[in-house]
Order: C-alpha cells, then sequence, then structure tokens
C-alpha cells in the first residue's frame, strides 16, 4: 500500500513541476499544502524538487492573497 500511495505523491509532485510557472487555481495550492506537510512528518514523502516547487506556490499565493482586496466572489475581505 506505502509503493501506492508514494506513487500518487510522486505523479502529483510531477505533474505540479511540469506545470508552467503562472497563477494556479486554488486546488494547486491546497495539493501542495499537503504535500509539505506529509514531507514534514515522513522525509520520503517527496523529493526536494517537489518541495521547492511547492514551497514557491504557496509563497505565491501568500503574496497574491496578501495584494488582494476581494475574495474569488468578489467579496470585499476587510
Amino acid at each position: 500500500m506505502t509503493g501506492a500511495i508514494r506513487l500518487v505523491l510522486v505523479v502529483a509532485g510531477l505533474a505540479a513541476v511540469a506545470l508552467p510557472a503562472h497563477a494556479e487555481d486554488r486546488s494547486v495550492l491546497l495539493n501542495c499544502k499537503a504535500m509539505v506537510e506529509r514531507a514534514s512528518k515522513d522525509a520520503n514523502a517527496a523529493s526536494e524538487a517537489e518541495l521547492t516547487r511547492c514551497r514557491q506556490v504557496i509563497r505565491e499565493w501568500a503574496l497574491r492573497d496578501a495584494r488582494t482586496t476581494v475574495d474569488e466572489q468578489g467579496r470585499p475581505l476587510r
């Protein structure tokens, strides 16, 4: 079972790395947060390249959210 989970993580990581460096949708952010969380508990959960890309995605979303004054439905955040 562990092999299947690892395969899924590798495929998901490769897909995240292969995506162009543009604004991803929020599901990419959520997947990256989950991958980084798993990697913090299990050192073999993901490759360093996958983790680096996910950390970059998380940083980009944090910066984007800091500049945003409305949510995804156009309602004011503040």
